[in-house]
């Protein structure tokens, strides 16, 4: 009866997505009333859908002799190669800029470029700019106490100064390598880095206009909201230099605090955030441009591969901002080896993912599901965004929501036949449905409404709106792209 069962299972369409349907259902069970680990459940989600969709034991794990063949090695080795570098590299390079004053100077230059009526917009900017390297979490951290400061100098809602941070921290997080999320989605979609920048630039900016600057001001003048006392930290907006580090909370990556009593220059900040992304265009750009067997081509190429590109930026940081101001090599160790602990569990949770979307494919679930979606007429690109959006108001982690989508559409992406440039599209349709609605499932929501000062009532109108208008508008751009290409 089993094989009877499995047989119906391989040749019927409708048996195949009732299995795709179960598997996540299952999987947000899991996650969302019982509360295991994502990676844990979707490993043991995986393994009953290969086992039930009639896949071998020797195929999902191998034998003795050649486990190195099995889905579960696969699954997880062919993403984690490409993504762990990438992803380690960034967090280390993120630690160095957090720690080194990089955001001070960043904050108090913009600051002083916009003036006190363009604070909001200035406060934008660093986190538009600092979320580059740095994560969404650690960028609120470090920033927080200077739109306190900026936000008591201007006598006006916290809200409205800290609105188009967030959401210049929340865009690149979403949209940009080196984060997690979109390096996943890229990893899982086959689509180069280079081709993810230029459309997470061209569809994230207007989102942040939107988001950001748009609605942070019409709701920051709505919704007023003070900066408690025991909230402010000195930073650089105060009269009397100060050399503390600025209080995180205790949620930062490092303890280890690099020199502050020269600050870097904005010159040198630039440098080394633009520096990978530079690279990483320039690799690009060769591909299309220089012929095969060009010399440049080949430099390009060889600079502008991410790990290598990140290598170098790493470099540059750990001298410039380190050693040439007096940090140790042993200090720049420990930096380095605190800002990687939180890491493992992106790293598990994206490998499970690829993991489960080699099952599905395994299986035949996602062809099954690609030639629905085909016959069904719908698009690629917004079959990718509502998966995600379902996938993301459910269980609240944008990670989960994008490899999972990921792992659903790959097969689709594969037959599609489609360029790198509508690739990437689809990786940002991907990352826009994974941060969409962000509310009380979502550890981001407890953030923000902690360092703003913020009841659910506000974080809801705040926030989840902001993060909703950041998605909606982000998918329009790449839904535009998508029909001009």
């Amino acid at each position: 009866m089993m094989g009877a069962f499995v047989d119906w299972l391989h040749h019927d369409t409708a048996g195949l997505l009732t299995l795709a349907t179960a598997s996540v259902a299952v999987l947000l069970l899991l996650i969302i009333r019982f509360k295991v680990e994502p990676f844990i459940a979707l490993i043991v989600v995986s393994v009953l859908v290969a086992l039930v969709g009639g896949v071998s034991i020797a195929d999902l794990v191998g034998t003795p002799i050649k486990s190195s063949s099995s889905l579960l090695e696969t699954g997880f080795g062919s993403i984690l190669g490409h993504i762990a570098p990438i992803i380690g590299l960034g967090t280390v390079l993120g630690a160095m800029m957090e720690r080194s004053g990089g955001a001070d100077v960043l904050t108090s230059r913009l600051l002083t470029l916009f003036g006190p009526k363009g604070a909001p917009l200035a406060m934008g900017l660093t986190g538009l700019i600092l979320g580059i390297p740095v994560f969404f979490d650690i960028g609120i951290f470090v920033v927080a106490p200077l739109v306190y400061v900026a936000a008591r100098r201007g006598g006006r809602s916290l809200v409205l100064y800290a609105m188009p941070m967030i959401a210049g921290l929340s865009m690149t997080h979403a949209f940009l390598p080196p984060h997690p999320g979109p390096v996943a989605a890229a990893g899982l979609l086959h689509v180069s880095l280079g081709w993810l920048i230029i459309m997470g630039l061209a569809c994230g900016i207007p989102a942040w206009l939107v988001a950001g600057v748009w609605w942070g001001s019409f709701i920051g003048r709505r919704i007023h909201v003070e900066v408690p006392e025991d909230m402010v930290a000195s930073g650089p907006f105060e009269d009397e230099p100060d050399d503390r580090s600025l209080d995180t909370g205790g949620s930062s990556t490092a303890t280890t605090t690099l020199p502050r009593h020269r600050p870097p220059s904005l010159a040198l900040i630039n440098l080394i955030i633009l520096a990978p992304m530079v690279l990483i265009l320039g690799a690009t750009v060769g591909t299309i441009a220089l012929p095969d067997g060009s010399r440049l081509r080949s430099v390009l190429l060889f600079l502008g591969t991410p790990a290598i590109a990140l290598t170098i930026a790493v470099l540059l940081a750990m001298y410039l901002l380190g050693i040439r101001r007096g940090t140790t090599v042993s200090e720049l160790g420990e930096i380095t080896g605190e800002s990687l602990k939180p890491i493992g569990m992106i790293l598990l949770v994206v490998g499970a993912g690829s993991f489960f979307g080699a099952v599905l494919r395994a299986t035949g679930v996602g062809d099954a599901l690609a030639h629905s979606l085909t016959a069904g007429g719908m698009p690629v690109i917004l079959a990718a965004y509502l998966i995600s959006c379902a996938l993301r108001l459910a269980q609240g982690s944008a990670t989960v929501a994008i490899v999972t989508t990921a792992g659903i559409i790959e097969p689709l992406v594969t037959a599609g036949g489609f360029g790198q440039a509508q690739v990437a599209l689809i990786v940002i349709a991907v990352s826009a449905g994974s941060i969409i609605a962000s509310h009380v499932n979502d550890g981001g929501f407890w953030i923000v409404a902690r360092y703003f000062n913020m009841s659910v009532k506000d974080t809801l109108k705040t926030w989840t709106t902001l993060e909703t208008i950041l998605s909606v508008v982000g998918f329009a751009a790449a839904g535009l792209l998508w029909v001009l290409i």
